[in-house]
């Protein structure tokens, strides 16, 4: 039987058109805190925007117990209640114009279930492709790889030591507050409670408080290496290796490597919560 589910899932991928529209782009603008005016129709979406195009459309009455969405096709029971963005790779091969009209094309590349000592557990990797309808080929190739989990967090509510601070060429703090976590929530069409819930968080996932979305997250560090290192991406790799949570101060740190750029975010005890690979495109 699992076998089965499985060929069904992975050979049917789930396509559908979005269009990156103008209104949407001058929102996510407003969430940055960035000059809605300065988007028009015909410019290039910024890269790292395109998480709205990725937005899932499930009916509420078929969310998980969690309120997460869906991963943009549709899984099976895995009788796992928790979930976690684990990472995500991308790809960026060209540009997605502000107006334009995108094709959509989202399967899951592999799921893995384990039984470690801590319970049973499901890894989930989803592929995401976004074509302009204009051309043949894919301008963004995204996977994100979730963690399926059963049992509350193992996180603690004690107080960890603050670790020394990092050293690094750039950095930038930044304070994710619930208005931004919100307004990426809903930008997403993400309807985790882990974000949007704190007595769900706290009492049911055993959280210290909301957890920041690990695609926001994301998009952050992209924004830095946009708008403050004035840098445009061909390529990232992140890796989510500890939650971070609401109202916490969190740093943001870049460095040029041989390949590229290494990049962090650390906690607000400085430890590291998110490791990004990026490369850059040469002027």
């Amino acid at each position: 039987m699992e076998n089965n589910w499985r060929a069904s899932i992975e050979e049917n991928p789930t396509e559908r058109n979005e269009v990156c529209s103008l209104s949407m782009v001058r929102r996510v603008a407003a969430m940055l805190d960035v000059d809605t005016a300065s988007f028009s129709i015909g410019d290039l979406l910024p890269r790292g925007w395109h998480f709205f195009l990725l937005a899932g459309e499930t009916r509420k009455s078929d969310l998980r117990s969690d309120g997460f969405p869906g991963l943009g096709v549709p899984l099976p029971d895995l009788g796992l209640p928790r979930l976690l963005l684990g990472g995500r790779t991308v790809s960026y091969k060209g540009d997605i114009t502000i107006g334009s009209e995108v094709a959509r094309t989202s399967f899951v590349s592999n799921i893995t279930e384990k039984t470690p000592p801590s319970g049973r557990m499901a890894i989930v990797t989803i592929q995401h492709e976004l074509r302009p309808v204009s051309t043949p080929a894919p301008a963004i190739i995204e996977t994100q790889t979730y963690i399926l989990l059963s049992g509350k967090s193992g996180q603690s509510n004690t107080k960890k030591p603050i670790a020394p601070p990092i050293q690094s060429s750039y950095q930038k703090q930044v304070v994710p507050n619930e208005t931004l976590l919100f307004q990426y929530s809903a930008l997403g069409f993400n309807s985790h409670k882990i974000h949007l819930d704190r007595d769900y968080a706290q009492k049911v996932e055993g959280l210290p408080d909301l957890v920041v979305n690990g695609g926001l997250a994301t998009l952050l560090l992209t924004e830095f290496l946009r708008n403050d290192l004035g840098l445009k991406l061909t390529d990232i790799k992140v890796k989510h290796t500890a939650p971070l949570f609401c109202d916490r101060p969190m740093t943001l740190a870049a460095d040029r490597s041989e390949t590229g750029w290494q990049l962090k975010i650390v906690d607000d005890t400085n430890e590291p919560a998110v490791e990004m690979e990026a490369k850059i495109m040469e002027v």
